[in-house]
Order: C-alpha cells, then structure tokens, then sequence
C-alpha cells in the first residue's frame, strides 16, 4: 500500500484525483492540500510515498515545491501544459499526467510509481556484465534500470534511471541480439530504447522517463517501431489499452 496526497488549488482537481485513487487497491489517500505550504505542514505530520502535484499554483509553483522537496519523496506532476514535462523530469519525477486525467492513464503512472517504490524481486535479479574501457573490470547492470543505450563507435554507453552513465566495449548490433525483445527496442542506427519507460512519441522523437534528452527515430527503424506503438494507442473504437503515447505523423 502506498499513501499518497494531492496537491492542487483546484476542487475538482482534488475530486478526481480522489476517486481515482479510491479505485486503486494499492493507494491510500491520506490528504490533500491546495497550495505548497499546506503540503510541506502535511508531508511533516503524515507517512506519505507518493504526491500528486500540480505545476501552477499561487505562491510557489510545483515545480518550485519540486526543489525544497530535492527528491525526498516520489512525485507524479498533474498539469494542463505538457511544456512543463522535460522540466519535471528534471527533477526525476515517476511521470506526468495531462489534464483532463483519465483513469487508464492514471493507472499506468502508478503502477510505474508502485515499481520504483517496491520494485519486484525479479527486476533486481534480471542483470548483464559488460566489459567498460578498463582492461579486467566487469560491471553489472540491472536491466530494467536501463532506460536507453546509444552506440559511439565500438563503444556503447548505457543510460539508467538513476542516471548513471556506463560505457562498454561492445558494437551496439551485436548488443541488440542479446537483450530480451520484448522490453527493448532499436529505434536508430545509434540508439536501443526501453519501451516500457517511453512516455511520449512527436515527430521523429521518442521521451523517455528520467531523461531529458529527445531520442531520435531513423529512418531505417520507423515503420517496425511505430507498427508496434500503434497496438497501444487508445482509440475512440473501443481499445482499452491506454495510450501514453502521441503516435507520430
């Protein structure tokens, strides 16, 4: 069970975050605040995994609230601005979510919450060695700590979550073969992505969580990738799977 608060100057904000963590089993809502003070009062006073934030809000923004909290505590971002994303990642939030917020969305930025906060026991288990530029040395990289990996000539350099950067001796081709398909994907001559960790799609790029950086797609890779994007794109048809992604053009 995770305890969570909402904070947002918006009443009808507040009660939809509400019934939709009453409809999550793993949640518990445990306040809720309508501006940063009342949230700091609750977050000294109260057991709390996850916040539910509001970027614009009088006297400090989220974003603002973001820096005096300096990671202490997992945050989801709410707001009606998606320029406001790549900030907030910034400050390693588990995900944002674009107002109106629907349930399916909602359920999907949890369940990510939930896996950073108590990640299951396999994850932990599920691992490679890569040899780094140093003669002798292996390092052990959990998989599912991998957000991106991006080739540099006979070099790769694999990106993680917690944003460590490790560069190995290896051809990114050679690579692609040996990680489990169903979790990554290339996407570019120079680029293997996490699909799980992708949360938006525009044009030719991919954003990925815990990073900033835009993901180019080439060419070369762009029907197979988006082909397989397609399937979880929520349509007005009836599909249930929910769509966190914007399909590219």
């Amino acid at each position: 069970m995770m305890n969570c608060i909402v904070v947002d100057d918006e009443a009808h904000a507040i009660e939809l975050l509400t019934l939709h963590i009453e409809q999550t089993p793993f949640l518990k809502l445990v306040g809720t605040a309508t501006n940063p003070a009342e949230a700091l009062q609750l977050l000294n006073s109260t057991d709390v995994d996850l916040i539910f934030l509001d970027i614009q809000m009088p006297g400090m923004s989220g974003i603002e609230l973001l820096q005096v909290l300096n990671g202490r505590y997992k945050v989801i971002l709410t707001t009606a601005f998606r320029e406001y994303a790549l900030e907030g990642f910034d400050h390693q939030v588990v995900d944002y979510l674009l107002k109106p917020i629907f349930f399916p969305r909602f359920l999907m930025a949890v369940q990510r919450a939930q896996e950073v906060v108590s990640p299951p026991k396999n994850e932990t288990e599920d691992f490679i060695l890569v040899k780094t530029e140093y003669k002798g040395k292996l390092v052990k990289i959990n998989t599912h700590d991998i957000i991106y990996i991006e080739g540099k000539g006979k070099y790769v350099c694999f990106h993680t979550r917690d944003g460590e950067q490790i560069t190995a001796l290896l051809n990114i081709g050679g690579l692609e073969e040996k990680l489990p398909a169903e979790r990554f994907m290339r996407i570019h001559k120079s680029f293997i992505i996490a699909v799980p960790f992708i949360i938006m799609i525009q044009g030719n790029t991919v954003q990925l969580e815990f990073t900033k950086n835009q993901i180019p797609v080439g060419q070369t890779y762009r029907d197979s990738f988006m082909t397989q994007m397609m399937d979880k794109v929520l349509t007005n048809k009836g599909k249930e799977n929910p769509g966190a992604i914007e399909p590219a053009p």
